[in-house]
């Protein structure tokens, strides 16, 4: 029976990361909203409570009235990161080249994969909270499997770029146009970073560095919060078994 209820969720966490990758590449803008939501819902409870926990760290005196602040502060950071993983969200998986965006719905799924991976890990080895440990912890590492994945989608050239911006971009582009052309544009930047990293490192180690500094490492924090959100679950689900 426990092998059984082992097997169901493996599917169940399989199915669940294959969803989220699923609804970023057909349906961009809802999963940027539900993100978003998301990302609202479950920031405010943490960034309050780590907030509470902060307090004392930084001031030596109870919280008080304090609290007021401190949740005011908390609501302010969770509504900012809420509105960067909805943006996020929607630069990663909204476009025009289907080909492409398929590469990018498997990295992502690969990335969040690794992600749930690497939560059970700490829930089963120390003990970790999915949701507080993940949500500030896991977004920097997932940022760079994510943006190290991305590194195998070629950039287009300077020239290339131009000319797309001159001839195949309208005057007044659309959501999916203009978030291709911004797709375009970081892999570029992120080429010309890489090119002048080689200069002086070796380029193994340029490609990582660029890896790094990219601005792809802001999709870490969409699939740290999916991560602990299905890691959650699981744990639900673990502690209900027969």
């Amino acid at each position: 029976m426990h092998i059984l209820f082992n097997g169901l969720t493996m599917v169940l966490e399989l199915a669940a990361i294959c969803a989220v990758a699923w609804a970023g590449f057909t349906a961009p803008l809802i999963f940027a909203a539900g993100t978003a939501l998301i990302a609202l819902g479950v920031g405010a409870a943490l960034e309050i409570a780590r907030l509470k926990y902060e307090f004392p760290f930084y001031f030596d005196r109870t919280p008080g009235r304090s609290i007021i602040f401190i949740v005011a502060v908390g609501v302010i950071e969770s509504v900012t990161k809420a509105i960067l993983a909805g943006v996020v969200g929607l630069l990663t998986f909204l476009g025009t080249d289907q080909e492409r965006l398929k590469l990018v719905a498997i990295i992502f799924a690969v990335s969040l994969f690794l992600g749930v991976q690497v939560v059970r890990f700490l829930m089963d080895r120390l003990k970790a909270r999915p949701l507080r440990w993940g949500y500030f912890r896991l977004a920097a590492p997932l940022g760079l499997v994510f943006s190290a994945g991305l590194t195998f989608i070629p950039a287009p050239g300077i020239t290339e770029l131009a000319t797309r911006a001159t001839f195949d971009l309208p005057a007044k582009p659309t959501m999916e146009q203009a978030s291709e052309f911004l797709f375009l544009l970081k892999q570029s930047f992120d080429d010309i970073v890489v090119r002048m990293l080689s200069w002086v490192f070796d380029p193994s180690l340029a490609q990582a560095i660029g890896a790094v500094v990219s601005v792809n490492m802001l999709s870490g924090f969409v699939l740290a919060l999916y991560a602990v959100l299905i890691a959650e679950g699981i744990r639900t689900l673990e502690r209900r078994e027969p």
